[in-house]
């Protein structure tokens, strides 16, 4: 299956399937699914770009609206995760994760579904330590503060990823700390030289994101953020591999700011050094497939004398091979701008049970649904968040939880219990519905934030797990 992986998107919803349909017509392929990988810019009307985090020059209506009000389609499954830079308003509506958009599928501020058979995971939002113990506390309307504080990662969200199985593909906006040691970092630092600090004092990627790639080894990580391609290769050869060198970070020193960031200026360590310069190299759109480790061999120009084996000792069997290295292909794309390496398209087999899907099929992930419901009575909408569980204790809750869900999930969406390897699809569950008006109907309180709107897509994933609806 061919997979476009995109990074910050910034609302040119466009310009990125116009790209896609380039590669296609000059490749004689077809795309299956776009995978974004942050500040989508899901900004529905005038009222959503009042919860958008940026100065008001920066705050522009967009694309995506269109194919919210129907207008236009999206040609391509498309899987999103939230950035720095959103509508935060609507993302908390699909706080499970939901359709945004006719074919455009919010992952959620952590999730895991299902591809034709390729898991894939993700996180939305940024690191930043103040936030990441507390509960979700925002509501609207936002204030400067919580406005930024929604977008912040928590720990939450982090403890139920880390108890997933390995998935195929993680995407996250942030990079995970130390990245930039498995990869061309001389390369990275001509290229963006004031990342030097940071990636010197470790303040460069975020530490719950390094956890989550050494615990989880996905094959590959998509990130976005600091608006630059970059890839790098990390090989899992032990539990306890180190990422970067292991020394403590000295004191963070002032650092120079990213020329392209977009500032705040109630927030100065808001991003540290995210985003990159105008660069004039040509966008860079490359298949990319897995590397299989080379096999062991015999030296083929050793003289083997068979007649004089006969009256030595049998010399001791060969050692058996290594294992093949478990390696996690790391990519950072940049944002969606003219002569900017920001689309990639790479390929990853599927399941032979999809081979004669017209289309890609999208379905839930009963590990993932099994998470979400022993986790669910820990889900805090206060400041305050409640202990979680031990590890032990996460595992058990889990076992049961995942029975339940095999028993219960495939009759409520109407599957057959003969049916073998059930796909649990997403639109069984899961409808688009419009619940906020578009930028035509929003009028005179455009320049107001807009009250909370309770989506049928969340109130359908708490019907379908039989858990309360807290996203209120």
């Amino acid at each position: 299956m061919k997979i476009a992986v995109e990074g910050c998107c910034h609302g040119e919803l466009d310009s990125t399937y116009r790209r896609i349909a380039e590669l296609e017509s000059q490749n004689n392929y077809k795309v299956d699914l776009l995978l974004i990988c942050g500040d989508f810019q899901a900004i529905r009307n005038y009222q959503d770009l009042q919860c958008m985090a940026v100065p008001p020059k920066y705050r522009k209506l967009g694309e995506f609206h269109r194919y919210y009000t129907g207008a236009a389609t999206a040609p391509i499954l498309t899987i999103v995760i939230g950035g720095n830079h959103e509508a935060s308003n609507y993302l908390w509506e699909l706080y499970h994760g939901g359709w945004m958009a006719p074919n455009i599928y919010f992952l959620g501020q952590a999730g895991c579904v299902q591809v034709n058979g390729i898991r894939i995971a993700g996180a939305s939002g940024i690191f930043k330590g103040h936030d990441f113990s507390r509960g979700h506390f925002e509501t609207l309307p936002y204030d400067n503060g919580s406005m930024r504080s929604i977008y912040h990662i928590r720990e939450f969200n982090v403890r139920r990823l880390s108890l997933i199985s390995s998935p195929d593909i993680f995407m996250s906006h942030d990079w995970p700390q130390h990245i930039a040691h498995h990869g061309n970092l001389g390369g990275l630092l001509r290229r963006k030289p004031f990342f030097k600090q940071d990636i010197q004092t470790g303040q460069l990627g975020s530490p719950p994101l390094k956890d989550l790639l050494f615990n989880l080894k996905p094959a590959w990580w998509f990130a976005a953020h600091l608006h630059v391609r970059f890839e790098a290769t990390v090989v899992h050869e032990s539990p306890d591999q180190p990422m970067g060198d292991g020394a403590a970070a000295p004191a963070p020193a002032p650092v120079a700011r990213n020329p392209d960031e977009i500032a705040i200026d109630d927030d100065d360590d808001e991003d540290g050094a995210a985003a990159g310069e105008d660069s004039k190299a040509p966008v860079v759109e490359a298949v990319v497939e897995a590397t299989p480790t080379e096999a062991q061999h015999s030296n083929p120009d050793e003289i083997t004398l068979d007649d004089e084996e006969e009256d030595v000792a049998p010399p001791p069997p060969p050692p058996p091979p290594p294992p093949p290295r478990r390696e996690t292909k790391f990519l950072a794309l940049d944002k969606c701008l003219p002569n900017r390496q920001f689309l990639e398209v790479v390929d990853l087999p599927t399941s032979a049970s999809f081979a004669d899907a017209p289309a890609p099929v999208l379905a839930f992930d009963p590990e993932w649904l099994a998470i979400t419901r022993a986790f669910h009575p820990f889900l805090s909408t206060t400041r305050y968040q409640p202990p979680f569980p031990s590890l032990e204790e996460a595992w058990e809750s889990i076992g049961k939880e995942l029975a339940w869900v095999k028993e219960n999930v495939g009759k409520k969406l109407g599957i057959e219990e003969s049916v073998e390897s059930p796909v649990w699809r997403v639109d069984a569950c899961q409808k688009f519905v419009m619940t906020a008006p578009g930028p035509e109907q929003d009028g005179q309180a455009q320049q107001q934030q807009p009250p909370f709107f309770s989506n049928p897509q969340t109130e359908a994933i708490a019907s379908l797990l039989e858990i309360p609806n807290k996203i209120r």
